[in-house]
């Protein structure tokens, strides 16, 4: 790195009122931390291999608990009413297999929404023999509070993704992650044992809350133990472990068979994290970015140690700073002081923005991929279920090397591109393509749109997933140390109100989804504008305070000037002649 550290730090001129932060006068080595102090603990040593792989495992138990309203609110599609106190028993078992072959007949959203399970059996086509709708017999009158339990789990994300990230900020990654994983442990095991749908929905509410602070804690802790080169491939390992949590689920529900259980073996894993009180040290980067320099030189020892290396000889200079520093007081911000930046608050914003795109036009290609085509294989639970988690995984599969290849905002950009493409062209080409049907000699005009529809579909599901995960971890290597808390919790907070229009346009029968598809395809066209806003951050140092996070411009999107080219709007010769004519009127004056 050295003094290459690819950050302008040119003082800006305030504008519009903005005020620039002031700049770390902190020591010098001890504010280059991925070119000073990390190499000299070791770099990317055994004991940070270890850390990054303790941050993997929990990852799995995490898409457990993401996709577990999957399986435990999902809904019957058969249901056959038994009339009771009927004379004739023969007339129960015609009534039964008549509701039974009239609802598989049916459109299966109009099924799930009319049947009524008084007095009834109801059927699961997901592996369990009971789940919330079925044992409180949530269906007909009562249906909608199967939205409102889904709603609280995601609502108590949002919450704790904003508060936790400040807290994250404020009180420490460690703290945080520890809190939240008894506080896990408590509210998820309790969510086994509700008694009604409103102590569920409540349980469920701080379970979100608290699942929430174990993924932004973590997400965090992996990048600042990360030097500038592989940054990005440890968090997609991560990714990848979280997508094989959502594609084991559904085996793992066939082995509990009841929603209790499933809840309880979701939560018990997380017993194994308590451990990390122990194990897993506070953020060193955090600790000196916000200049808490005795816990930093206990953890910089802790840290060497493991990595066999002697701080005294070969960092001789990195701990004379160290020792000079420590009797400096704790320097710690909070995210509402991106506020007063110029250049910082716009780079979160854009990305804020973007994440929110991808998760909420997800889930309109999600639904055109089942709702538009009822009778396709995608009609079925597991096929949708798991050509959902095939996308995802071929998602971040392309995300390596594109990243690779463009960096941050070039792949951002691209697949940004193709879901703006991919969304209009299934608003406006299917529409076209059965209005001119007959023009164009079409005979069999649905199924060609249905075709089309459905591959739309899942190109859409494909890039806008790699939009929203490049986005949460663009605004990671975005947003500084000192607000990296504040900043992640801001971006994830908006993906959660993308996924929370899901729930919402279920709530309100579908009413109104085109317009909600339209309004999400408009929001990309936004952001492929945006975009071009942001600066490049592959191989660059994470910036440590707000002054580094303002620094952090866009560059030229134009090649950059060759070393021979000239900046003079005037030509050679008539410089000279310039020059001649000033030389007279000197001589003319004297």
């Amino acid at each position: 790195c050295g003094g290459a550290t690819g950050l302008d730090i040119e003082p800006h001129p305030p504008e519009n009122g903005f005020v620039t932060p002031e700049t770390n006068k902190s020591p010098d080595l001890l504010s280059r931390i991925d070119c000073g102090v990390l190499p000299s603990v070791g770099g990317f040593g055994r004991f940070q291999k270890q850390l990054i792989v303790l941050t993997w495992i929990p990852a799995i138990f995490i898409g457990f608990s993401q996709f577990s309203d999957n399986f435990l609110l999902a809904e019957p599609k058969t249901c056959a009413q038994v009339q009771r106190n009927n004379s004739d028993p023969s007339l129960n078992v015609t009534q039964a297999i008549l509701n039974i072959n009239l609802n598989n007949a049916s459109n299966s959203a109009n099924a799930s929404s009319q049947c009524i399970c008084t007095q009834s059996r109801c059927e699961l086509e997901i592996g369990l023999e009971q789940n919330v709708v079925t044992k409180w017999n949530l269906v007909g009158d009562s249906a909608w509070m199967v939205h409102i339990a889904k709603f609280s789990l995601l609502v108590g994300s949002i919450f704790g993704y904003l508060v936790l990230g400040v807290l994250a900020d404020w009180c420490g990654r460690h703290p945080v992650l520890i809190l939240s994983v008894i506080f896990m442990l408590i509210f998820g095991m309790t969510v086994a044992f509700s008694v009604n749908v409103p102590m569920f929905s409540t349980l469920r509410f701080f379970e979100g809350f608290c699942l929430a602070g174990i993924t932004l804690s973590l997400y965090a802790l992996r990048i600042e133990l990360c030097l500038p080169g592989c940054r990005f491939s440890m968090t997609m390992v991560a990714n990848f472990v979280a997508l094989a949590g959502q594609l084991l689920m559904p085996g793992l529900v066939v082995l509990c068979r009841d929603w209790q259980v499933l809840q309880a073996v979701v939560i018990c894993p997380l017993l194994l994290m308590l451990s990390y009180i122990w194990i897993f040290p506070e953020s060193l980067r955090w600790l000196l970015a916000t200049q808490q320099y005795n816990r930093s030189k206990w953890i910089m020892e802790r840290v060497a140690k493991k990595n066999n290396i002697n701080l005294e000889e070969d960092a001789e200079e990195l701990m004379t700073e160290l020792n000079q520093a420590l009797p400096k007081q704790a320097k710690k911000t909070c995210i509402v002081k991106m506020v007063g930046t110029r250049n910082l608050w716009k780079n979160i914003v854009v990305l804020c923005v973007n994440s929110l795109t991808g998760y909420g036009i997800h889930h309109c290609f999600a639904r055109s991929l089942t709702e538009d085509q009822p009778t396709s294989i995608f009609s079925n639970f597991y096929a949708k279920y798991y050509t959902m988690g095939g996308t995802a995984v071929a998602s971040c599969v392309a995300l390596c090397p594109a990243v690779g290849v463009m960096g941050r905002r070039g792949g951002l950009l691209m697949f940004m591109i193709i879901t703006a493409l991919a969304s209009l062209l299934q608003l406006g080409l299917l529409n076209l393509v059965g209005k001119y049907s007959v023009h164009l000699n079409i005979d069999d005009s649905g199924t060609l749109n249905s075709n089309f529809s459905m591959a739309f579909s899942i190109i859409g599901m494909f890039s806008s997933h790699a939009v929203s995960n490049l986005s949460i971890f663009f605004c990671a290597e975005i947003t500084p140390t000192v607000i990296r808390g504040g900043g992640l919790g801001l971006v994830l907070a908006s993906a959660g109100f993308g996924m929370l229009t899901a729930p919402i346009m279920e709530l309100h029968n579908q009413k109104g989804y085109f317009l909600h598809h339209i309004i999400f395809a408009c929001c990309t066209l936004i952001c492929i504008i945006c975009i071009l806003l942001l600066p490049e951050t592959r191989n660059r140092p994470l910036p440590e305070t707000l002054a580094d996070g303002e620094s952090y411009t866009r560059q030229p999107l134009l090649p950059p000037r060759k070393p021979g080219e000239q900046r003079l709007l005037l030509t050679k010769s008539e410089s000279r002649e310039y020059a001649r004519v000033g030389d007279t009127n000197c001589f003319l004056g004297s």
